[in-house]
């Protein structure tokens, strides 16, 4: 998609298209692209899928609560979806039998896809484990706000964090830097690019979110830290001590949340960069490499 063209091209054809291509790579206009093994690709599927069935799930019972809302049923205790309000929901009687029918279908419906939840949320833990960037994803999560899920849907998505020789082109290759229309003695920044990866955008600024608070180390933290390095450790402490200072210090200069959000996940990557950089990994079998290049 980033191939030099001429807009008054109309025609096509191979011969057109190698010469277009040495050209370009003569004058260093094409840049290589980072081909994921195959095993990669399996998990970033499963973790993808696993995100699928969650949004499906959330779907599911936003249905379910939109069908007592237009019965004018509410529930009144403080915690939804717990064992408490699921006994609650079998025991409702709506007004019409067809209504009934439609709460009992919806109700299998989320029994369904929490059981899928469940199988996958088992399987991708296995498989992590068994993965061979299962090191950075434990390293990973000794960051706060990167659990288990965030940390192996950012490393499935951007796959090997060695190939970005400083941590701003992988912030840029998040789409997480501002975009810029200077000109002259004039600099216009606005909005971050959006470039790159969505999902591990995404993810990183959910994880962005726990940086409201203090710095402290939690207990689930620190079991999430136990057997690591020193230095990741340390990297992870040093990371939370200057995010939520940045956070406070962005708040009290009247920052837009999301805008605050958004600096925080973008610091947050480039310390992901760090943490992996630590990580000793075992070299990819060239094989395997040879084949996924096109013949």
């Amino acid at each position: 998609s980033l191939i030099p063209k001429k807009p008054g091209e109309r025609i096509k054809t191979d011969r057109r298209d190698a010469l277009k291509l040495v050209r370009s790579l003569k004058s260093e206009d094409l840049t290589p692209i980072y081909v994921p093994e195959p095993e990669d690709e399996a998990v970033r599927d499963l973790s993808r899928a696993r995100e699928a069935a969650m949004k499906d799930l959330k779907e599911a019972k936003y249905q379910l609560k939109a069908l007592l809302l237009r019965n004018n049923i509410r529930y009144e205790g403080t915690a939804n979806w717990s064992k408490k309000h699921l006994r609650w929901l079998t025991e409702l009687i709506l007004p019409h039998p067809a209504q009934q029918i439609v709460l009992q279908e919806q109700l299998q419906t989320i029994e369904e896809r929490i059981r899928r939840l469940e199988r996958l949320d088992n399987e991708l833990t296995h498989h992590v484990h068994q993965w061979r960037y299962y090191p950075v994803v434990k390293a990973v999560q000794a960051m706060r706000g990167v659990r288990l899920l965030v940390a192996v849907g950012v490393v499935a998505e951007l796959g090997d964090l060695h190939r970005f020789d400083h941590p701003r082109k992988l912030m840029a290759y998040l789409g997480l830097v501002p975009s810029e229309q200077s000109s002259g003695g004039k600099r216009h920044l606005g909005a971050i690019t959006k470039a790159g990866n969505g999902r591990a955008r995404r993810l990183l600024i959910e994880g962005a979110h726990s940086y409201r608070y203090p710095a402290n180390v939690s207990t689930e933290l620190q079991l999430r830290q136990e057997g690591l390095p020193k230095d990741i450790v340390d990297i992870a402490w040093k990371a939370q001590l200057r995010l939520c200072k940045r956070y406070q210090r962005m708040s009290k200069k009247g920052k837009h949340y999301n805008l605050i959000i958004t600096a925080i996940a973008r610091e947050m990557a480039a310390y992901t960069w760090a943490i992996a950089k630590e990580v000793v990994l075992t070299p990819v079998n060239p094989k395997l490499r040879l084949s996924r290049v096109p013949a």
